[in-house]
């Protein structure tokens, strides 16, 4: 699932919110959000503003 949520980050291209991103794969929002919180532990997400989250540049 975190890497369904990352490629749709990217693929966004601009901060993006979890529920946004469980519309564009078609799975629930409390799914993305563990997803998302499993990235930002692992430094790969973060929060450029409240509730939107955006891959962290590499």
């Amino acid at each position: 699932m975190q890497d369904k949520v990352l490629k749709e980050m990217e693929k966004a291209g601009k901060p993006v919110r979890p529920g946004d991103i469980a519309k564009a794969l078609g799975v629930d929002s409390k799914e993305v959000s563990k997803a998302i919180d499993t990235l930002k532990k692992e430094g790969k997400v973060h929060s450029p503003k409240r509730c939107f989250y955006e891959p962290t540049p590499k």
